[in-house]
């Protein structure tokens, strides 16, 4: 059996990517993974990692800078779904941010690219991300892959991520994220930290 790299609390932060009232709702039995994203971002809480959301959201400004030719975005685009201050751009109110928690909106798909991420993290000296989100092909590919390139080390909490192709989910899981991150459930996460507190 593999030993995991224990996670260092004070540099590491938990990602909850597009946890918002429209995509959640448009998962079947999403209940239980928003149950368990929640006691994972409770588990963080306790011992002292950085909670960030990031969530996807459109300015009138931001929607009309999506070019015709970015397929994924420019159908949504031409809608008003994820409007900023709308309801269903909402983070889902089961996981309600706290008052130190950092909200980190994007209009597009990974949580850097069109975000001031790497800064707020440089900043508070984070250098491990444990992912969780919707979906496993959009937000935490895109993510992954991202992050892995500069260079953090990277956790995927397998039970806290979703998506409406079960088949590409575990693929993703199994296959392509053990190349760049540690895949591990949130049990896992609480036995790591529990580990690095007690050190």
């Amino acid at each position: 059996m593999t030993t995991m790299p224990h996670i260092d609390p004070q540099r590491a932060a938990l990602l909850l990517m597009d946890f918002q009232a429209g995509i959640v709702d448009s998962l079947p039995d999403s209940d239980a993974l928003v149950d368990r994203a929640a006691a994972a971002r409770r588990v963080a809480d306790r011992a002292g990692v950085q909670v960030v959301y990031i969530r996807v959201a459109f300015t009138a400004a931001a929607r009309g800078a999506v070019p015709d030719r970015n397929k994924s975005f420019a159908a949504i685009a031409s809608t008003d779904r994820l409007t900023d201050g709308a309801p269903d751009a909402e983070i889902d109110a089961r996981l309600r941010p706290a008052p130190n928690d950092l909200v980190v909106t994007k209009t597009r798909v990974g949580a850097f690219g069109t975000t001031d991420l790497a800064a707020q993290l440089a900043a508070r000296g984070i250098d491990t991300l444990i992912l969780a989100g919707i979906a496993t092909s959009g937000v935490v590919l895109s993510t992954v892959r991202d992050a892995a390139d500069h260079d953090y080390r990277l956790f995927v909490l397998a039970d806290c991520c979703a998506d409406r192709d079960p088949e590409v989910h575990s693929m993703l899981l199994e296959k392509l994220f053990v190349r760049q991150a540690d895949v591990i459930d949130s049990g896992d996460l609480a036995r790591l930290l529990d580990a690095a507190a007690a050190e």
